[in-house]
């Protein structure tokens, strides 16, 4: 069964060494052992990050004679953020309400301070 795009990019975006090569990739590129280096884990370990990350479509790998960087494509990401922005007015709804009724708590402790 093949997974759809949405899910092979939360998949690929689940372990956090994958967001920091991610977040490493928006600097620019960058070659297999630089984006391993700031990771206590092998080459083997970083590569097997690279390839779901290449099939979620979120890098490619380029190259240029014997040098392989690493880009990034942020495209996936795009639908993530759509995906995501459906659900604002959710969570915002309920920051309003906490708003409100830590509002009322204080007002609450004011009133009783006057008395």
């Amino acid at each position: 069964m093949q997974a759809d795009q949405l899910s092979l990019t939360f998949s690929a975006l689940a372990d956090p060494t994958r967001r920091a090569i991610l977040s490493r990739l928006s600097a620019g590129e960058a070659s297999v052992n630089e984006l391993a280096a700031p990771f206590e884990i092998s080459l083997p370990a970083i590569s097997r990050h690279l390839k779901v990350l290449e099939q979620a479509g979120l890098v490619s790998r380029t190259r240029t004679a014997q040098y392989r960087p690493v880009e990034l494509n942020a495209a996936p990401l795009k639908d993530v953020a759509s995906w995501v922005e459906r659900y604002r007015r959710h969570w915002e709804g309920s920051f309003d309400r906490m708003d409100a009724y830590l509002a009322e708590l204080q007002k609450g402790k004011a009133d009783a301070g006057k008395q």
